[in-house]
């Protein structure tokens, strides 16, 4: 799955999700896609900046917090909204 920022004709930004970059290429070029502001079909990608931590950053990236918000995380997968999936 790959998220693209759109921009649409109008103005509007926002997000889509596709399988793959030929996904977009394929909704885009059939007219699929949609502003969800309003409804313009005029859309096309925004200019995007890789996320690339550079060498000289060696600071750890923050655990992501767990779930269901748990302090402790899933407890060993006891928890119930881990064991939901």
């Amino acid at each position: 799955m790959i998220r693209y920022t759109l921009n649409c004709g109008q103005g509007h930004t926002f997000e889509e999700w596709f399988s793959n970059s030929a996904d977009y290429d394929t909704k885009a070029e059939a007219k699929e896609l949609a502003c969800p502001d309003c409804g313009d079909r005029a859309v096309a990608k925004a200019i995007m900046a890789p996320n690339v931590a550079s060498s000289s950053s060696k600071a750890a990236a923050p655990a992501a917090a767990p779930p269901c918000g748990m302090a402790g995380g899933c407890a060993g997968g006891a928890c119930g909204f881990a064991n939901s999936f």
